[in-house]
């Protein structure tokens, strides 16, 4: 009997870590959801012109800009913040010479990208995850904008 409510147990146990790693999982976005976001994204600059789609990112009143611990924020070529769905204080700073913990100028970084492709992924680097409370590792999928601008949309590595 000992054998079995200790199978039991391990059993039950196995199933609650599984299950507990899916509600973690769910409570991140995924790199899929990130690449939509930032094209759709894309549409909207296309479709409402900049100014109105960065005012939508940054205040995200309909939420289709903000998810769980996605959301867009944008770039001129110069390191100006155009829009920033997590911190509107954000807008209007230059930060191409921010840097990440370790040294890593991120926003210079994703620039330089973009303008050589175009689009893709940038990172990891490390950034304040609110639901943490610490330094995560984090990449943002990025895209050429209007202009010389890009849009992103940054994921935090699975723990």
């Amino acid at each position: 009997m000992k054998l079995r409510s200790a199978s039991l147990a391990a059993s039950v146990f196995g199933v609650a870590v599984f299950f507990s790693g899916l509600a973690s999982a769910a409570e991140h976005g995924s790199e899929a959801e990130a690449q939509k976001m930032v094209k759709d994204g894309i549409a909207l600059v296309k479709s409402a012109g900049a100014d109105k789609a960065y005012k939508t990112f940054t205040e995200h009143p309909d939420g289709a800009f903000k998810d769980r611990d996605l959301y867009v924020f944008a770039y001129d070529f110069e390191g100006n913040c155009l829009a920033q769905g997590a911190n509107a204080k954000m807008v209007g700073k230059n930060l191409l010479g921010m840097k990440d913990v370790d040294g890593n100028a991120f926003i210079k970084g994703m620039i330089d990208m973009v303008k050589a492709s175009g689009k893709g992924w940038y990172g990891p680097y490390k950034f304040n995850n609110p639901a943490t409370q610490s330094y995560d590792l984090k990449k943002s999928y990025c895209e050429r904008g209007a202009g010389d601008s890009m849009l992103c949309v940054g994921v935090y590595a699975s723990k």
